[in-house]
């Protein structure tokens, strides 16, 4: 057995680190509804309170495969241009733990009398932790490994920024939501690289029972490829979401969130994987859940793009 758990280890040295370029922010297939946890322009966007919790199980079967846990929450603040934003993530993958704890501020400005337009500056700032998997420290085989010692465990301050632009009917969002760099002080494992994000989405009324809403998100980090996802979801009689998503080389997959009631939402994703590595997985699961806390005196008659 510790043959093979030996194994396991020489393999996610020598991997995973490699992984890890891929995944230094992550990534999630409904990102539409999560878009704080990447942009702090969009804090109280909606003028209402959101408060959004997710899952994502990665690649399920390949073991030490990343799963992802957010708890977000963003309003505006009344009677000012100002909105305020909260989000902690939980980035597991392999033997490597990254724990982010940010705060955001945005200040709204409108662009045409009506309202109808609105550019939005936002400010990222808080702290993330770099750690190890308890099962590995306390592994015998393992915990006098002088790498494992050098390992730092303190929290690292980081900051971003980001823009959104909305119109009646679509946004667009720019950001970078970690500016500093940090490498951890051991050859294995991974660097913290600065990540930037383009997204974007359009909302067609089709009738009054439908409307469809396709959206994208562009990923670039330093020193990793780029990721472009794409997708499109159908609304039935403002209850029902139903779509499909496209990330570039790498899955295909199935979109779904129902309202269960006023204000409360559950979502759920599903990716097929397309690329090498779908002989060894089952794919990929993304639970939500978003709650929407609307103020006594309604304060944004703009459509609800996104959540």
């Amino acid at each position: 057995m510790k043959e093979v758990k030996n194994i396991f280890v020489t393999i996610h040295f020598i991997l995973f680190p490699l992984l890890g370029l891929c995944q230094q922010t992550p990534q999630f297939s409904q990102y539409m509804y999560n878009t704080i946890s990447i942009n702090p322009a969009y804090a109280g966007s909606r003028e209402i309170m959101v408060i959004n919790v997710l899952n994502r199980n990665q690649w399920v079967g390949i073991e030490g495969a990343p799963v992802t846990q957010t708890l977000s929450a963003h309003t505006s603040i009344p009677k000012s241009n100002l909105g305020v934003g909260l989000s902690v993530i939980n980035d597991k993958l392999g033997f490597e733990r990254m724990t982010y704890v940010y705060s955001d501020i945005s200040y709204k400005i409108d662009l045409d009398a009506y309202d109808e337009y609105k550019l939005t500056f936002g400010i990222k700032a808080g702290f993330r932790k770099y750690s190890l998997d308890d099962e590995l420290l306390n592994d015998p085989l393992y915990n006098n490994d002088p790498e494992l010692a050098n390992v730092d465990y303190k929290w690292d301050p980081n900051f971003g920024v980001g823009l959104y632009f909305r119109g009646d009917s679509f946004y667009l969002g720019l950001s970078a939501p970690k500016i500093f760099r940090y490498k951890n002080n051991t050859e294995y494992f991974s660097l913290d690289r600065m990540t930037y994000f383009l997204n974007g989405g359009y909302l067609l009324d089709v009738d009054r029972h439908i409307k469809i809403k396709p959206a994208f998100i562009v990923k670039y980090t330093d020193g990793a490829p780029i990721s472009v996802d794409i997708s499109s979801m159908m609304l039935i009689n403002e209850n029902l979401w139903i779509g499909a998503n496209y990330r570039l080389g790498d899955s295909l997959g199935a979109l779904l969130n129902f309202k269960l009631t006023e204000g409360f939402s559950v979502g759920y994703a599903y990716d097929y994987i397309t690329s090498n590595l779908n002989y060894a997985t089952a794919g990929s699961h993304e639970l939500m859940l978003n709650y929407e806390f609307e103020f006594p005196k309604p304060r944004c008659t703009c459509k609800n793009l996104y959540n």
